[in-house]
């Protein structure tokens, strides 16, 4: 089989399970995971695992080197051993950062973008990092010499367009998730709770569910907030729910076997995305898809890709960013009905299988490789 080599400056955080997931249900093409270092996260195999800086002082200089100048002896000529077909570069910053092996490999550059990558602004973000000021630097590069712009959303394409990216080049491509893996175990009874899962972040929006949950306690006193997922934000949210809410707990980060338990025990998932005081914002956060494939009602928000994956009033329902009276609205009319949580459950999983199917959706991205290495694309 070919290889493609799977680049991510860091490899993997928790958080980019997606990435995994779909490069180990490749059939045709072997996955390598290519990056600047190691982070502590996902588990990835260790013989298919290749990275620049091996933790100690002069890894982390030649990772600045490399960010800097593209120049990495050592990890480039194991990588071009490898006979890689084409680079797959996870999010848009590691895109540039790909760029130069591109080249010299003479082989196609594909870029993934997922989010913040399409949607900060570059007054605010171009000195924030080495990896942004060498985005921002190689940016008109990238948009001529990469092959292909995938995004997770259509949103997200938009995105990508609006700063000028070749039309032709844009397309969007949906992870999906497991629907064997994530399905719903109807002997388990849902309790009144709302379940949270995700970075602790600006752009998570958590602070106006916790208003909201606020005041669905006062009318519902049983229901609990349960929080899963850390950030820099979690001391000030804890303070807040402490402050305004009785019921509630932040469990940290959790492997997907407790974050699946979760979501077939609660009611609700929640997932009120907003745009960050930069310009972050989600591109499709995998969260939404999971829940509806676990049978569970959704009330987010109108952000990002989340109306492409989560249909108002049918799966879920979609409040406007920062409102906390929809979102408080919306999860009391889901806990009051059980009759309208069963009709968004079922729904919710017919719209995921329909569309949001990781296998299919893999086949879908393996025909993308072997067009491009067609000249098709």
């Amino acid at each position: 089989m070919k290889t493609v080599v799977m680049f991510s400056s860091l490899l993997l955080p928790p958080s980019q399970t997606f990435i995994k997931a779909q490069a180990e249900e490749l059939q045709q093409f072997i996955p390598y995971y290519v990056g600047c270092r190691r982070v502590q996260g996902l588990t990835l195999p260790e013989d298919r695992t290749r990275v620049i800086n091996q933790g100690n002082l002069l890894g982390v200089a030649q990772e600045v080197l490399f960010k800097v100048s593209g120049f990495a002896p050592k990890l480039y000529q194991e990588v071009k051993q490898l006979n890689p077909v084409l680079i797959h570069a996870q999010f848009g910053l590691s895109g540039a950062l790909a760029l130069p092996w591109a080249r010299s490999l003479k082989i196609p550059l594909l870029v993934h973008y997922r989010g913040a990558d399409a949607t900060i602004r570059e007054e605010h973000a171009r000195y924030s990092s080495l990896n942004h000021w060498t985005y921002f630097r190689q940016l008109e590069a990238l948009k001529q010499e990469a092959r292909l712009f995938l995004t997770v959303s259509k949103f997200i394409g938009d995105k990508l367009l609006e700063q000028g990216f070749p039309p032709e080049k844009v397309r969007p491509h949906y992870h999906g998730v497991d629907v064997t893996q994530f399905c719903p175990d109807p002997a388990v009874s849902r309790q009144p709770a709302v379940l949270f899962v995700g970075r602790l972040t600006e752009k998570k929006g958590v602070q106006y569910l916790i208003e909201a949950m606020a005041q669905v306690q006062a009318i519902l006193p049983e229901t609990e907030l349960v929080m899963i997922g850390d950030g820099d934000l979690r001391p000030e949210l804890e303070a807040l729910a402490a402050k305004k809410l009785r019921r509630y707990q932040f469990l940290g980060v959790q492997p997907q076997t407790v974050v699946k338990e979760w979501m077939n025990r609660v009611s609700i998932l929640a997932a009120p995305s907003v745009t960050a005081s930069q310009g972050d914002s989600e591109g499709l956060p995998n969260v939404v898809l999971e829940a509806q494939a676990m049978g569970l009602a959704v009330v987010s928000t109108l952000h990002a890709g989340i109306p492409e994956a989560v249909i108002h009033e049918e799966t879920g329902f979609l409040a406007p960013e920062r409102d906390v009276e929809k979102l408080a609205d919306y999860c009391l009319r889901l806990l009051k009905d059980p009759e309208l949580r069963n009709r968004f459950s079922a729904t919710g999983r017919e719209h995921v299988e329909n569309n949001f199917n990781r296998h299919r959706q893999t086949r879908v991205l393996e025909n993308i490789y072997q067009d491009i290495l067609q000249n098709q694309l």
